[in-house]
């Protein structure tokens, strides 16, 4: 559980919380889902919430479900099996593994979507891959989508290189920044009017909007958004640390640490730690059962503020691994969305050069950015 949102702040309404505008819409509509454990109004499930609030059984169709799976007890990669809720009996589909995108099928007898997922902010977290197949789907099918927003803990800045066309994946799916800066709404507007779906179709797009949130205001997610996100620090950190993902070094999955550590068992370093299978959390971590050194950063807070990706971590665990040439994964260019930051590594380029190299295509990006902001 994260920590509850500061008390003296007026507090955030989510796009869900806010049942007096929608559920007049959704009234009388036969309805899928995309929901998991993050689809909360205060601390009662969405589905839940909907069906004692008069939505009948019989047009709660289907939940969609993304990676994590519905009760978000899924650790990354694993595969999610279609099921059906035991609390409401309703059928559970997949949108993970060889199923991203919902079928015509799926979508027989649904006259509206609603998508309630609570995002991260960074281009590589993949419920914003998701929000891209679902709309898309939805446009092939003449469904409109109904997007509850939800705050972006990391939406006060916008940072990282551009995902290059080549680099396509489902940890990278638009020309974005790492860091982009936009809620899961306000990204969905982008995707819509930049023409990013198939074929250049455009989802019938509603966002439910939040109340009282603007860009850079902190939220306290109210719970994990997957397992290796445990607390707000790592969640703030993720932007910056998962690019050990991508390398040979241990981002600390397989411990109470991910995302706030990092190490190998042939670095030198102060902090020591050793990743464990933890069940529903890490998969089979690197270096299981393997004492990893490294650096502890669960203390670190950036003078700055939290306004920037932090490189020096991959700087520093690249120079210091001694077999350079086995330092990088092909996974890492997956996750910065080119090859030009691998290279810049390796060629000893430091952070500030690194950085003054993404300017130009932020400022750009910025600008972009600028049509489709809700919030100020």
């Amino acid at each position: 559980m994260l920590a509850a949102c500061n008390s003296k702040e007026i507090p955030i309404k989510t796009g869900a919380d806010r049942l007096d505008i929608y559920l007049p819409v959704i009234q009388g509509n036969d309805l899928a889902i995309v929901a998991n454990h993050t689809s909360l109004v205060g601390d009662r499930h969405l589905v839940d919430t909907l069906l004692s609030r008069g939505i009948e059984r019989g047009r709660l169709l289907k939940v969609f479900v993304p990676e994590h799976g519905f009760r978000g007890d899924r650790a990354a990669g694993q595969q999610v099996e279609d099921d059906t809720d035991p609390v409401t009996g309703i059928p559970v589909v997949s949108l993970y593994g060889s199923h991203k995108k919902p079928r015509p099928e799926d979508l027989a007898g649904v006259n509206l979507v609603l998508f309630d997922l609570q995002d991260v902010g960074v281009r590589f977290y993949t419920y914003i891959s998701t929000l891209h197949y679902v709309m898309e789907a939805c446009a092939e099918n003449d469904v409109p989508l109904m997007v509850l927003d939800r705050p972006n803990p990391n939406g006060g800045y916008v940072d990282g290189p551009l995902m290059e066309p080549e680099f396509t994946s489902f940890v990278g799916m638009h020309p974005i920044p790492m860091v982009y800066g936009l809620t899961i709404g306000e990204l969905a507007r982008m995707i819509n009017g930049e023409g990013w779906l198939k074929d250049g179709l455009r989802c019938d797009l509603t966002v439910i909007p939040c109340q009282h949130y603007f860009h850079g205001k902190s939220y306290s997610l109210p719970v994990n958004p997957s397992p290796n996100l445990s607390n707000d620090h790592a969640i703030l950190m993720y932007p910056s640390t998962c690019f050990f993902e991508g390398t040979v070094i241990s981002e600390g999955r397989g411990t109470a640490m991910p995302f706030e550590v990092y190490g190998h068992p042939g670095l030198e370093g102060d902090f020591s730690f050793t990743p464990v299978l933890i069940p529903g959390v890490s998969g089979n971590p690197k270096f299981r059962d393997q004492l990893c050194h490294g650096a502890d950063l669960r203390v670190f807070e950036p003078s700055e503020g939290w306004t920037r990706i932090q490189l020096r971590w991959v700087l520093d665990a690249y120079a210091k691994y001694p077999r350079k040439e086995e330092f990088f994964t092909p996974y890492f260019e997956k996750l910065a969305g080119t090859s030009e930051l691998r290279k810049q590594i390796e060629a000893g380029w430091d952070e500030s050069r690194i950085r003054e190299s993404w300017q130009k295509d932020l400022e750009r990006y910025r600008i972009k950015r600028e049509s489709y902001l809700i919030y100020p």
